[in-house]
Parts: C-alpha cells; sequence; structure tokens
C-alpha cells in the first residue's frame, strides 16, 4: 500500500503525467455517464434528416452531423466504444505478450529463438498496414478491430518481457531460488513476473494510446465498427465531404482522438519515470 501511495505523490508532482490522468479521467467519466451528460440520447440511434448540419447551439451544443444526429451526444457513447477497444486489445495481447515473453526469456535454446523470430514477423509489418490488412480480411465490426489490434500488438508486449527475463536471470535472488529446486513456472510467476510489472505498466498505458490511434485510423477506412454505432474515426470520414462548412463535425472526434491519445501518452512518460528510473527524463525535459 506504501509503495502504491509513493506512486501516486509521484505522479502528483509530475504536471505531464497529471495532465494525463485528467484527459483519462474526463474520458472515463464520459464514457460512464454518457446516458446522463448526453443532451440528445436517443440521437445514437436515431436519425432526424430535418436537422442535419446544424451549426453549434444551445440546442446541439457541437451541431449535427449529416443525418441530423447530435454531434456531442454520439461522442459521448463513442467513447464508450474507445475505451471497449483499448482495453479489450491491451488486456489481450498482454496474455498474449507476456506468457510468451516469460518462456522465451527464460529458457535458451530453439524455442526462445523461435517466439521471438514469430514476433520478429510481426514487428516486421508496421502494425497500422498489418492491422488494416487482418480487418479488411475479416470485414468491418467491432470484434474483428479488437481481433486486428489484438494480433498485431502482443509482439511488443513479448519483446519487452524477454529483455526483462533475460536481465533478471542473472540476479542472485533468481538463481538462489533455482538453486532451492523452484519450478520454472513457480520461479517465472512468482518472482520474476513481480519484478517486471513496472515496464508491462508502462507499455500498456501507452499502448492504450497508440491501440485507440490505430482503431480511429481503421474507422476512418471504412474498418471499423459500422454505423450507426458512434465510432470516432468513421465519424471523421463521414465528415470530409462536408469541409469546410461543416467544421465542427470533424473538429469534434477529431479533438477527442487527439486529447485522448495525448492523455495516455503523458501518463505512460510519468509512470515511466516514477516506476523506471534508469529511464527517468532529464530536467531540462520536464521543464
Amino acid at each position: 500500500m506504501r509503495s502504491v501511495w509513493f506512486v501516486v505523490a509521484r505522479l502528483a508532482r509530475d504536471r505531464s503525467a497529471l495532465i494525463g490522468l485528467v484527459l483519462i479521467a474526463l474520458l472515463a467519466a464520459a464514457a460512464l455517464l454518457a446516458p446522463v451528460l448526453s443532451t440528445h440520447p436517443d440521437d445514437v440511434f436515431e436519425l432526424h434528416p430535418s436537422e442535419r448540419l446544424r451549426a453549434p447551439s444551445g440546442t446541439h451544443w457541437l451541431g449535427t452531423d449529416r443525418m441530423g444526429a447530435d454531434v456531442y451526444s454520439r461522442l459521448l457513447f463513442g467513447a464508450r466504444i474507445t475505451i471497449l477497444i483499448g482495453l479489450i486489445a491491451v488486456g489481450a495481447s498482454l496474455l498474449i505478450g507476456v506468457p510468451i515473453g516469460l518462456v522465451a526469456g527464460y529458457y535458451h535454446g530453439w524455442p526462445s529463438d523461435l517466439l521471438m523470430r514469430m514476433s520478429d514477423v510481426f514487428l516486421a509489418v508496421p502494425q497500422v498496414v498489418l492491422a488494416i490488412a487482418i480487418a479488411q480480411t475479416l470485414g468491418p465490426s467491432l470484434p474483428n478491430v479488437i481481433l486486428a489490434l489484438s494480433v498485431t500488438y502482443w509482439p511488443w508486449f513479448a519483446r519487452v518481457v524477454y529483455a526483462e527475463t533475460r536481465a533478471l536471470q542473472k540476479e542472485a535472488f533468481v538463481e538462489s531460488t533455482a538453486a532451492l529446486g523452484a519450478s520454472p513456472w513457480r520461479l517465472t510467476v512468482l518472482h520474476v513476473l513481480p519484478n517486471i510489472a513496472s515496464p508491462i505498466i508502462v507499455r500498456s498505458s501507452i499502448g492504450m494510446g497508440f491501440t485507440i490511434l490505430t482503431a480511429a485510423a481503421l474507422g476512418f477506412l471504412g474498418l471499423g465498427p459500422p454505423p450507426p454505432t458512434p465510432e470516432w474515426g468513421r465519424t471523421i470520414a463521414e465528415s470530409r465531404e462536408f469541409l469546410p462548412g461543416a467544421w465542427w463535425y470533424a473538429a469534434a472526434p477529431g479533438v477527442a482522438i487527439f486529447l485522448t491519445v495525448m492523455g495516455f501518452n503523458l501518463l505512460g512518460d510519468g509512470l515511466r519515470d516514477v516506476l523506471d528510473p534508469r529511464l527517468r527524463r532529464s530536467p531540462a525535459r520536464d521543464g
């Protein structure tokens, strides 16, 4: 418990991390309280052609889209889709990448080489390109987007865990535990894994931002959840033909994506500074 309060206190003194934490908290609040905060909750699924492309006003705070739906309300419900994609995709990547990294890092020989070469194959292709290929093959849907992101992001966790596990193998406590007869499962899960939790947490935070950005790119290309799901990336794609007149149509989801990704990146930087002093930012950068 003391270590948790130490991390919180350190993050509170880091202005960038604090800003990131506030942005993520606002995103979570928007997603959880969307039915309460939205001014037109029914507009997520209902159409109002007579109200199409109305400018921001007291009735429609962020204007309306091409179907007459309230942009502000759809933006709030879109936050739910964004968080859902990020959490499931990063969580699935953790479940795949961490065990592979532990096994490859602890054991030597061809099993380790095979697992790492497999991750290298995925890392050789840019994640966005590979995710587009998978999503295009499977078809546009929310589960397919999550699957494409999970399949393409797990190698990052595998690489981090692999490197940290190899480094810990030389530590005295690992060698003494192995000498006492601890099984490889007990050694890796109960001794190695807790000691490499810090880089995993940092990678997860940064991965949330990158995964959300990639999901928005897939939505922009028409490979995300189909209508009427209020997905931010597809909303930007739909607004292109109405620019620059209906500027609010693209600006609202664009700003939301920017702030969300920036929030997770700032928080990831702060967690890295607190949890891994070896990678701590210099005073000049903090200032």
